[in-house]
């Protein structure tokens, strides 16, 4: 037994590590909250019949019941009869009477003969013990009797009592439970423990957070472990880790159970997606909100797990926050010219980011020595005061680490990755906070001279000073983007904005593979508070080739050429079969583990789940060699000579459709339906052999006849399948009349001239069915999944680019200024757009939207030239 003290504090605040258990118990996945009534919900009154719940207590319980992903039941003594009468809770509330004998009204209806013949008995002998006592009642439930003393002389109480324990309570078949000023005789051996448990097991909950006031209740307290809850409510010994005094402030605690929970269900204050800023360095990601708080970052690679996941998991998963200590909205955010350093500006303060290479040293003995990974610097400068947070949770919160405050920072124990803030002249408070400690700190800017640096360094625990001043560090790291960026030949049309799409492309570049993430992040939703949450830090071959497309249009072929040597090696490893190759791998072109869930983030404004890997690594997606061929072509063009892992790609992407190309497929979409024959996908086929046949014939010398003719008969195979009469277009698949925005590529490739009328109804009819304002929807065909998504901006562009090859020029114009108005403030763009909602969705920068941005604007500036 334990004494645990009194959990109230002054003025009816709860005490801290009772804040703290609700805290964590507010955040399973799946929450029990059981009550017993009387002395919990209710005050414990003289006449039982007049028990009414508390005001407080039933609003809460009510709106927890309301929550997803949360059970609540009452537990009582009393028959289920007279608690649903009583305590007139919704059906949404699961009752529990007799001290768990009862689970529903017909509960009498199963009693065995042999069990109704010994409450038959019971109930003769009891009713005698009753006369015999003046004032003691009886209270008859379907299988036991409870015998109440309240307000009885204490000796007749007592007489009673003994009378009943030396009595029907001695037999064989009756179970006895002991409370205030009742004992109860049942012939069902049950406890409120075991109605916890059941009611555990059958509601699939994680935890159990049980308050009860009376001795059955420690049934319950008894049963409880793991990350369950037990309070107490009022005096004497108890099983329960926490207390209160009285029924009102159970109230409190279910209070702040409620606000916790739903805080944590549907996301506190969520910031658009639009409106996050990424930091990158080529090795890894960052997102930063317009008040400076970074939400995501995930280490070592993009990939990897994260150690701030705020973004999908609110404060508890981890964030990095600076503000002024007065609050208040920034004046603005924005990138530095031609960079990925972003300034936060207040009135006195400003907060620079940017996402550092790792520590490079010089020796006697080796000229260029790496120690450490990437830093996150953080420059403060101004003269306010500065509020700071500091909150790493490693491995997206599932691992509790220790944060210890030395003279020039903060080291993180507990993690297996080494990880230390450098922060000379700061002085840490370290909170724990629903058991993860936290640091805070306030600085003076005016006292420290203006400015203060905070490093966080990956990979290392050293805190000793960089051996360069920070403006030094700033410089060497900005001036490789600005050197990038001025060797591209960006176009007049949305110039600034192009320069910004590309940088966010180069930024999803992860330099030491030469691999591209389709996105920075993972599980931001297609619909809010829908399942439509995918994992996009990967590189799929698909995205990445037509990324480091538009970078070679624009004139940079480095990316392109990383790319190709990544897949020359993932082609390697499929041992002669390129057939065989998967959609997408990791960022180190090796297989992705299995899709999983983290149930204990509640993701970005309570959409969930949040995914770790993602399924469609197991589809079969025959497109993927067609953007892989077209983009040998461009880079064979710009350079004007092809290399030898070039060949090599090209001539197994050919075979592999020469294997494979009559096969149906999953699709570009990833529909996790059965395969169909996709026209995109075999437009994809046609187009990988009519590029690598442009290959051969500008920078090969002889011509592949075998190749002529197998493209030739793909072409011939798509045209006339995929054309639907009925629909007058080229349609999703082979015999499905439904549009897909993807069967645009029927002339965007190539493969039908800009004129062709086939063409040209094609468009007509994806702008009729799917294009809804200033968005393009892929399709509205059934996927398998519930809800629905935004418009994409991949689809919005092809149609800007189809529009421009049917000669609608006014119209491309008209839809390309609407897609950039799209963008969030500093530039960039998530995966998709509600129109209705007016806000950006799915994962965030993708890099679909920002390598269209970039065709788009091209193909636009050319059209202006002609």
């Amino acid at each position: 037994m334990t004494s645990p003290a009194t959990a109230t504090a002054h003025g009816g605040a709860l005490d801290p590590e009772l804040r703290a258990a609700i805290g964590r118990i507010a955040r399973m996945p799946q929450l029990l909250v059981a009550c017993d009534y009387d002395g919990t919900l209710a005050p414990i009154v003289e006449d039982p019949s007049k028990a009414v719940p508390l005001p407080e207590s039933v609003a809460a319980v009510r709106a927890l019941a309301s929550l997803p992903q949360t059970s609540v039941a009452v537990v009582s003594g009393r028959a289920l009869r007279d608690l649903a009468t009583l305590s007139r809770l919704p059906s949404e509330v699961h009752l529990v009477g007799s001290h768990g004998s009862e689970f529903d009204i017909g509960f009498v209806e199963r009693l065995t003969p042999e069990l109704i013949a010994v409450r038959h008995r019971l109930r003769e002998v009891l009713r005698d013990i009753a006369a015999a006592h003046p004032g003691v009642r009886l209270e008859r439930k379907p299988a036991s009797v409870a015998v109440h003393t309240r307000g009885v002389d204490p000796q007749i109480a007592a007489a009673a009592v003994e009378a009943v324990r030396s009595g029907p309570a001695t037999w064989e078949d009756v179970t006895v439970t002991q409370g205030k000023e009742v004992i109860e005789l049942s012939v069902v051996a049950t406890h409120k423990g075991t109605a916890v448990d059941q009611l555990r097991t059958q509601l699939a909950a994680s935890a159990v957070l049980f308050i009860g006031d009376d001795v059955t209740d420690e049934n319950a307290f008894g049963n409880l472990h793991g990350p369950d809850v037990g309070i107490k409510i009022g005096p004497g010994e108890t099983q329960a880790d926490y207390r209160v005094a009285e029924p009102i402030e159970a109230a409190r605690a279910l209070g702040l159970l409620l606000e916790t929970r739903r805080h944590w269900l549907f996301g506190e204050r969520a910031v658009p997606i639009e409106r996050h800023s990424m930091l990158a360095n080529g090795r890894t990601v960052a997102l930063v909100t317009p008040e400076a708080k970074i939400t995501w970052l995930c280490h070592p690679k993009p990939d990897s797990a994260a150690i701030f996941a705020d973004l999908v998991g609110g404060s508890p998963a981890g964030h990095f926050t600076v503000g002024p200590e007065r609050g208040g909205i920034p004046l603005g955010q924005r990138y530095r010219s031609n960079t990925m350093t972003v300034e936060t500006r207040w009135s006195g303060l400003t907060v620079t980011d940017w996402l550092d290479l790792p520590v490079r040293e010089t020796t006697p003995d080796d000229p260029v020595v790496v120690s450490g990974d990437s830093t996150l610097v953080r420059v403060l400068s101004g003269t306010g005061r500065a509020r700071v947070e500091f909150a790493p949770r490693p491995e997206f919160g599932q691992v509790a680490v220790q944060l210890q405050p030395l003279d020039d920072g903060l080291l993180v124990l507990g993690s297996n990755e080494p990880v230390a803030l450098h922060s000379p002249g700061v002085e840490w408070e370290v909170t724990n906070d629903a058991g993860y400690e936290t640091a805070k700190a306030v600085v003076d800017l005016s006292a420290a001279g203006g400015q203060v640096v905070l490093e966080l360094r990956f990979g290392t625990q050293s805190l000793e000073p960089h051996r360069l001043p920070v403006h030094e560090r700033q410089t060497a790291a900005e001036q490789p983007w600005k050197d990038w960026v001025a060797s591209l030949r960006l176009p007049a049309t949305a110039r600034d904005l192009v320069a910004r799409s590309a940088l966010t492309l180069r930024g999803l570049c992860h330099e030491p593979t030469g691999s591209i993430l389709a996105a920075a992040t993972t599980s931001l939703p297609e619909e809010l508070g829908g399942v439509r949450n995918w994992d996009y830090r990967y590189c799929w071959l698909r995205d990445a080739a037509m990324t480091a497309r538009a970078l070679v249009d624009l004139g940079s072929t480095e990316e392109a050429e990383g790319l190709l040597r990544w897949i020359d090696g993932v082609v390697d490893r499929t041992g002669g079969h390129p057939e065989r190759l998967h959609p997408l791998y990791t960022v180190d072109g090796y297989e992705l583990g299995a899709e999983a869930v983290i149930d204990t983030l509640p993701g970005y404004a309570g959409s969930r789940p949040v995914r770790v890997g993602n399924l469609a690594n197991h589809q079969l997606q025959l497109d993927v060699f067609g953007p892989v061929a077209d983009l040998i072509a461009a880079v064979a063009d710009a350079r004007g000579s092809v290399r030898d892992d070039e060949w090599r790609v090209l001539e197994n992407m050919v075979e592999a459709v020469r294997r494979r190309w009559h096969e149906p497929d999953h699709g570009i979409w990833e529909a996790r339906l059965p395969p169909r024959h996709h026209v995109f996908s075999k437009v994809m086929l046609w187009m990988t052999v009519d590029r690598a046949l442009h290959v051969v014939r500008q920078h090969g010398g002889e011509d592949r006849p075998e190749w002529v003719e197998l493209r030739d008969r793909i072409a011939a195979n798509v045209l006339e399948h995929g054309w639907h009469p009925e629909a007058e277009a080229y349609s999703v698949a082979y015999g499905y009349e439904e549009m897909d925005a993807s069967s645009l590529w029927i002339g965007i490739s190539g493969l039908l001239a800009g004129d062709d009328p086939r063409f040209l109804s094609t468009v007509l009819k994806i702008e009729a069915d799917l294009r809804s304002g200033p968005v393009v929807y892929r399709y509205h065909w059934d996927d398998g999944l519930p809800g629905r998504e935004g418009g994409f901006h991949i689809c919005t562009a092809w149609l800007i680019e189809a529009y421009l090859r049917t000669g609608r020029r006014t119209d491309a114009e008209e839809l390309f200024t609407q897609m950039v108005d799209t963008a969030g403030p500093t530039g960039l763009l998530p995966e998709q757009y509600d129109p209705l909602a007016e806000r950006g969705l799915g994962n965030h920068p993708q890099a679909y939207s920002h390598l269209g941005l970039i065709r788009c604007a091209l193909l636009l500036d050319n059209m202006l030239k002609q």
